[in-house]
């Protein structure tokens, strides 16, 4: 399709602005946990993989890290099989484990590659037990003296991230989308929280950023207002004081040790924002929050 006069000078106009970004992150590698509002409204679907394709075609690496709550929960529901919350984690037994895998490594994953693909991109989908990349252990909650333990099943942490089969995908210009699951040293499938592998990819691969998009406008402080740049340490003092609480903690705590593991910036943006992860980076508008070391 031919552009008119008007529309390549747009196009002109955004590119010179966005050069200056796109010249300092050329070769960098951007680690994005798509989640939330982004990943069930087609529109911003449709944003979010012409983003991804655009910031591979500029010389940008970007690898993608896919959650899948809502529709596990929905597949769960059409089973018949019933949903507990922990502390937040879904209890994930045999056969929850089963639809986890199902959802997770097919339905959701093979989607979003499609999708990224039908824009143009290259992606490749895998999980995190391809090539042994999320190598996991079973999830203790850690609880007060007295209270009883609880047991979430096949609940996995991140305990490394082999890289090998990532910086594979992204040398031979492909767009890595990453499922969630994780391998034991026995072989055993464990369910992990997207964002903590998010950022624990992002320390491994170095990455220049980490975004995490969110169903908010970003970390906003006791008046409810956007804190637009914080340094880490300003956003651990926010949470020892409590300003930062509920489910908005697993997302800081994973910005912070993304940062402090070596990864440049974390950014938690709002993906119910078209083109949100654009904007944040090659812009100076910025659309949510900056963690900085």
């Amino acid at each position: 399709m031919s552009l008119s006069e008007q529309q390549a000078q747009q196009v002109a106009v955004v590119l010179t602005e966005a050069m200056p970004y796109i010249q300092r992150f050329q070769g960098c590698t951007i680690v994005i946990k798509y989640g939330g509002n982004a990943m069930v409204d087609e529109t911003l679907k449709s944003s979010f993989a012409r983003d991804v394709v655009l910031l591979k075609l500029v010389g940008i690496n970007p690898v993608v890290v896919h959650g899948g709550g809502p529709q596990i929960g929905q597949l769960l529901d059409r089973l018949q099989l019933g949903t507990e919350f922990i502390d937040g984690m879904r209890v994930t037994d045999q056969a929850t484990m089963a639809a986890v895998e199902m959802v997770l490594g097919g339905q959701v994953n093979k989607e979003i590659v499609g999708l990224i693909n039908s824009h143009g991109g290259k992606a490749v989908g895998i999980t995190g037990k391809d090539g042994a990349t999320i190598q996991a252990h079973k999830m203790h909650l850690h609880r007060e003296a007295g209270e009883a333990a609880a047991d979430l099943g096949y609940v996995g942490e991140v305990a490394r991230i082999d890289t090998g089969l990532l910086r594979l995908l992204d040398q031979e210009d492909f767009i890595p989308v990453l499922a969630p699951l994780g391998v034991g040293d026995d072989g055993q499938s464990y369910n992990i929280n997207a964002d903590l592998v998010a950022g624990a990819v992002a320390e491994a691969l170095q990455a220049e950023k980490l975004i995490l998009l969110t169903n908010t406008a970003g970390l906003l402080d006791e008046n409810d207002q956007l804190m637009a740049r914080l340094t880490a340490h300003q956003v651990a003092q926010m949470i020892d004081v409590g300003t930062i609480y509920g489910g908005m903690l697993p997302k800081i705590r994973c910005a912070l040790e993304a940062v402090s593991g070596g990864v440049n910036s974390a950014h938690i943006i709002d993906g119910r924002q078209a083109h949100a992860v654009l904007l944040e980076v090659l812009t100076d508008v910025g659309i949510g929050t900056l963690i900085e070391g």
